[in-house]
């Protein structure tokens, strides 16, 4: 009688992957968002986890800067550098409104809305009249955070909102939009930064729909969500997991622990913490990669 190998052999790994759709959803979370998930994808690397082969990655808010950098090419290594260390460090701006001012226009936004669409369409109008740096100045620093201008072959997925209609959209390398565009109008916090146009329409930041939008990642059969935040009002990834599930598919969720959350801080936006953040996340990559990649392989 034969003797059937129960242990997976490599080959059959591989082609299992192939078949099987995985899908990265990386979600926002300000500059300390981008480094805390390069650092936690770094360590799940260093760990002998590469997620980096996901099929689908969605991108929303600082989830767009990291999408977008994991999938140019440039190694994860180069990346994390880039966060840890300053002399490498992108150039940031500060908004001209401080968190309490912007807090205080969005909870105005919310007050009397009918809807989420009312409300998206309110923050959008919000975000077209607040003071903030020009539109030029935004895009230079989302340039200089990429390490390419060019969408990858890979399917990046990138969620902005019309500030308009309060209706997302998805951007991907068939939109015929610029990436730089792309992220620049994904990571447009309203109050803080100013909305991106593109083809007559004002886009804001992807988060004023979701955090995560993770159902942009339907389709998969395994989903890796790397929550940086819960806003407030705006955070219904539960919820999405419940319905992805029901679709048949498996999610794991992963977010800051509570080193990490006190590198992160209370300001996200805060290019101070870029450091900390990003070796917060790399230790806890590394502390998660067995049972990460148990789930995605």
């Amino acid at each position: 009688m034969p003797v059937v190998c129960a242990i997976p052999t490599p080959a059959f790994q591989a082609y299992h992957r192939r078949m099987t759709r995985r899908g990265l959803v990386l979600g926002s979370g300000g500059v300390a968002g981008v480094s805390w998930q390069t650092g936690l994808l770094a360590g799940l690397l260093e760990g002998g986890v590469d997620v980096l082969d996901a099929d689908v990655v969605v991108g929303t808010s600082a989830g767009s800067t990291v999408a977008a950098q994991i999938t140019s090419g440039l190694p994860l290594g180069d990346l994390l550098a880039r966060q840890v260390d300053p002399a490498l460090q992108a150039p940031e701006l500060s908004p001209v409104l401080d968190a309490d001012d912007r807090l205080m226009l969005l909870l105005d936004a919310h007050d009397g809305a009918t809807g989420a669409l009312d409300v998206r369409r309110r923050i959008g109008a919000m975000a077209v009249a607040a003071p903030t740096i020009t539109e030029a100045e935004r895009r230079a620093v989302i340039e200089a955070r990429l390490p390419s201008r060019s969408w990858p072959e890979s399917g990046l997925r990138i969620v902005a909102v019309d500030g308009e209609t309060g209706v997302e959209r998805v951007f991907d390398a068939t939109s015929g939009v610029d990436l730089v565009d792309a992220v620049a109008a994904s990571s447009a916090v309203p109050g803080a930064w100013p909305p991106v146009t593109i083809d007559g329409r004002r886009y804001i930041d992807g988060s004023t729909r979701t955090a995560e939008n993770a159902d942009v990642a339907a389709g998969c059969e395994r989903i890796l969500v790397l929550q940086v935040m819960q806003i407030p009002g705006n955070s219904d990834l539960d919820e999405q997991v419940a319905a992805l599930r029901e679709r048949g598919a498996r999610v794991t969720v992963i977010r800051p622990d509570d080193a990490a959350a006190l590198a992160i801080g209370p300001d996200v936006l805060d290019p101070a913490v870029r450091e900390a953040s990003a070796r917060a996340g790399y230790a806890q990559g590394l502390r998660v990669a067995a049972s990460t990649g148990a789930f995605w392989h």
